[in-house]
Parts: C-alpha cells; structure tokens; sequence
C-alpha cells in the first residue's frame, strides 16, 4: 500500500472498506496522502457490481449445484455489490428479499422490485442468506439458529467479519466438511447450516474474477499510484482523495475497445453550449452513475 512512505492506494479486496482511511484522517493520523480507488466509478461500477452479478452464481454453482429457481434468498445489503446479487438471483428465478439501513438504497431494491425487510422477519423461511454491507455481525448467532435445516449462508461483504463464525466454532455444534469451501454446521437436533468459505468473501474464495474486471481495476489502481507519484508537491496533503474524474474516464476508454465500442464526439458548439471540454471529463463529481 505504501511505497517510500508517501503513497497509499485502497483496495477492499486486501483491505475492506476504506472508511478506517477516514477515520484515520479525521483524527489527524493519517501519514500520508491516500487515494480511496474503492469509491472511483470504474472499481464501483464494474468490480462491486457487474463483476458480483456473475461471481455470485459462478460462487454459489460450484460449490452447492443447486437450483436457485423458486428459492427465497435475503441480500443484506443492497450497495453495488448487493444490487449485482440481487438482479442475478432474480434473473434465475429465485424470489429475493433485500435489507438495508439507508433509505436511499432501500427506496432503490423497491423501485427495482425487492421486497425490503428486516432480517429477523424472514430468517426462519428463507432458503439463502448473502450478506453485502460492508459491516460486522450482520447475521448473528441468534439468527443462525432460527434459520432452517437446509439453508445457506455466505459472504459477499466485508472480508470476513459480516457472519458471525466464531459463535459457530463452540462444543455443542459440528462442523462436517463435505467439500472444499463447504461446511455443514449441526445442531444438536440435527439440523444442518450450509456455510460457505468459511464467511470469507465468496467471490475471492469459491469462484474465479473475469480477467476483464482485473484489468480496470488493476488500471485504477496503477493510475492513482501514478497520480500521487507524480503530483506536484503541495497537491496532495495527509488526507483521503478520490482518484480523478478524468482518470476514471481514462480508465473506461481504455476498455471499449473490447467491444468495437465507438464513442460519439462532441462538436465545438455542443461543449459550449453543456459547458464542457471535448476531452472530457464529461460529468461533475457530484454526479451519481446510474446502477442498472
């Protein structure tokens, strides 16, 4: 993450989320400049969600070969990876609940067609449960009590803190290995959890990245090392920042041509009149890409 003690570059596929970065910063104890490549359009868009909309079901065949059509799947979560997962499962034919705590995204898994519960409300009955929040204990040992023999839980979040394993791992329960990244835990009744790498990232542990994806987001990140490198001294104090909107759009162009993709050019008077440069960057910062 580091080198010569000037550069920092986030990525939560090593690290988790970058919010430690911030909080790091807000105190004053941020060394160095850091560049959260998390958050850049091109790792949100393409890494959390339309990477996660295949390796979920590449994560989930491979290691269960079950047939999700009809099933009842809870999504905990539904930020970009959590959106990836959820139009995937629905496109199989599974009926998917979602949960979340911020209104914006919960009123979006309504608008898309989710129902929006709260975990407890549909932990004895559901089938699947796919956490993607980012956060700690989001299911907990009381809920993996209540959930039902037969019924699956794994990780598409934050490393591996989102399922509370550690609460499984006492003298009461069995663990049984019944093949690589798949363990049924068992209760004293008898009834059986499916739980999946352990509550490591499913995607990292049981399924394999596009190498498409890698390339954008091993581009990001080599850019924003090249940015903080090469910035004049003064640009970039001890704090977080986001990589460059013209990076971003850098890094996307790079990748049409995968596609024989051809984009249109702006004439003079066009960029006049939208006030922009024919060269990009075409949108403001504050400016929220859509996710579907």
């Amino acid at each position: 993450m580091t080198s010569g003690g000037v550069l920092t570059v986030v990525s939560p596929q090593r690290v988790g989320s970058p919010t430690w970065l911030y909080q790091l910063s807000k105190a004053g104890k941020l060394c160095v400049p850091a560049m959260n490549v998390n958050d850049s359009v091109t790792k949100q868009k393409f890494d959390n969600l339309y990477c996660c909309r295949e390796s979920i079901l590449d994560g989930l065949k491979r290691t269960t070969d079950v047939m999700f059509g009809g099933k009842q799947v809870v999504v905990c979560g539904y930020g970009e990876v959590g959106k990836g997962c959820s139009a995937a499962l629905k496109a199989l034919g599974a009926i998917v609940y979602v949960t979340e705590i911020d209104p914006i995204c919960g009123l979006q898994a309504c608008m898309d067609g989710f129902k929006v519960v709260k975990l407890n409300e549909v932990i004895r009955h559901v089938d699947v449960v796919i956490t993607c929040t980012g956060n700690k204990n989001v299911v907990n040992r009381d809920q993996l009590d209540r959930m039902k023999n037969g019924s699956m839980v794994c990780n598409m979040g934050h490393s591996n803190t989102e399922i509370d394993v550690a609460s499984l791992r006492t003298p009461e329960l069995t663990w049984e290995r019944v093949r690589p990244q798949v363990d049924h835990v068992i209760w004293p009744d008898g009834k059986r959890v499916i739980l999946l790498a352990e509550g490591r990232l499913l995607n990292l542990s049981c399924s394999t990245v596009p190498t498409f994806v890698l390339s954008i987001t091993a581009t990001t990140q080599a850019l924003a090392l090249i940015e903080l490198y090469n910035a004049p001294e003064g640009r970039y104090k001890q704090d977080v920042y986001l990589l460059p909107k013209k990076m971003d759009e850098y890094v996307a162009s790079l990748h049409l041509a995968t596609f024989d993709a051809h984009l249109t050019e702006l004439t003079d008077e066009q960029a006049k009149y939208l006030g922009l440069n024919k060269n990009g960057p075409f949108k403001p910062n504050y400016y929220r890409y859509t996710s579907r």
